[in-house]
């Protein structure tokens, strides 16, 4: 597996590549959802590329980036393992050249939901995916269905920006109780952890919204939102100081 670390690495490699090339896009802490992202890739590409980069213009508040787990030795060695051809590790020099004066906005749904408790978020996250889309050049890029609002957003920006990548959904991974997985998760508390599951639960009863919203707030849960789009029933809430996210396929005519 190469480790690539700066642009004339990266542009020497994919100069040399062979047929397709499989991307993921990762900020590190690599769980088993991320793993399924990669396997996909592998199973379809001639070759795959994973990025590791924390993406500091998408987060909205300094002490979440401080605190978001660095487990890099760990994660590039479950990247051998599966077999990734290469791995890009660019700092934030390389990534923002121009300090971020130049940005790739949505004005819509980029401004509801997470957008619209996160100010700027997916400004970051269009920004440094049109980069990193832009570097690896790659035929196919795998994201997973637990970010929903973001997989939607980058599909409508390769389709408005006509970049000849192919988006590939992946399904939400989820542990052994429910919960979705996350690198967040790691920072949750042994208490939290427990009551963690009840998002997904509480999202998959047979109960109307409103109800949904009375237990979420009842098992202690602080509630961004709970809302439908398109086929699907989205939530973001906090847990003590984690933000959660999750979504299930929603029935039209399901309660109200």
């Amino acid at each position: 597996m190469q480790r690539l670390t700066d642009i004339s690495a990266l542009q020497a490699w994919r100069q040399d590549a062979k047929g397709t090339v499989g991307f993921v896009p990762t900020m590190g802490a690599l769980h088993r959802g991320h793993l399924t992202l990669v396997e996909a890739a592998l199973a379809n590409n001639d070759q795959v590329v994973v990025s590791i980069f924390v993406n500091p213009t998408q987060f909205d508040q300094a002490s979440d980036l401080a605190h978001y787990p660095n487990t890099l030795a760990q994660d590039l060695q479950q990247l051998a393992d599966v077999g990734v051809t290469a791995v890009l590790l660019p700092n934030q020099e390389t990534m923002y050249p121009d300090d971020y004066r130049y940005q790739v906005a949505e004005n819509e749904l980029s401004r509801l939901y997470c957008g619209a408790h996160r100010a700027g978020h997916f400004d970051g996250v269009l920004s440094v995916v049109m980069k990193l889309f832009n570097l690896v050049q790659p035929t196919r890029a795998y994201f997973g269905e637990k970010d929903f609002q973001q997989l939607t957003l980058i599909q409508g920006m390769v389709q408005a920006f006509f970049l000849p990548i192919e988006i590939v959904p992946c399904p939400v991974v989820r542990e052994s109780d429910g919960l979705a997985m996350s690198s967040r998760n790691l920072r949750l508390s042994p208490i939290e952890r427990k009551i963690a599951p009840q998002l997904y639960a509480t999202l998959t009863a047979d109960t109307s919204l409103a109800d949904k919203r009375q237990r979420l707030a009842d098992l202690g849960f602080d509630l961004d939102y709970l809302e439908v789009y398109q086929d699907r029933l989205l939530v973001a809430a906090k847990l003590g100081e984690i933000r959660l996210i999750d979504n299930v396929p929603f029935l039209a005519g399901a309660g109200a």
